[in-house]
């Protein structure tokens, strides 16, 4: 632990979403709850625009946010493609090392899952409308969740 509480809390919660994301996948393996995250999260991100981006990312916990805006270049939003193979593809591109993780229309799921339990639900309602149809279909129904 450090002196700095917001450092503190930061770790905290994002060990909180990687406990939940090893839960949902049955794993106990740090690493690739993270890839997962950092994977759905990337995926998420590059299917918003830039204005959604920031309006999401400031619902994320710090680390979490970080992890969310690594390596994104604004300039190439939209990259993954609108439609669910394409956001589907992009996540397993990131999966590729962690052949435990072989799904990634689960892996999405079950961190769209995540992200509904510890973001307020109206902002997922908000991000979760801005989704193509096929990908909306991936997460599970943010109002009947509750943020943690």
């Amino acid at each position: 632990m450090t002196t700095v509480g917001v450092l503190d809390a930061t770790v905290q919660k994002t060990h909180e979403w990687l406990r939940d994301i090893k839960e949902g996948l049955g794993l106990d393996n740090d690493r690739a709850a993270y890839t997962a995250l950092r994977a759905t999260l990337h995926g998420l991100r590059d299917l918003l625009g830039t204005d959604q981006v920031a309006q999401f990312g400031a619902q994320l916990p710090m680390l979490v946010r970080g992890i969310y805006y690594e390596g994104w270049n604004p300039a190439s939003t939209l990259t993954t493609g609108r439609r669910r193979h394409g956001f589907l593809e992009a996540i397993r591109h990131e999966l590729r090392e962690h052949l435990e993780l072989h799904d990634a229309e689960r892996v999405a799921r079950i961190v769209f899952d995540v992200v509904t339990r510890h973001v307020a639900p109206g902002e997922t309602e908000k991000v979760v409308r801005l989704l193509p149809r096929e990908v909306r279909a991936l997460w599970s129904q943010p109002s009947s969740q509750n943020a943690q």
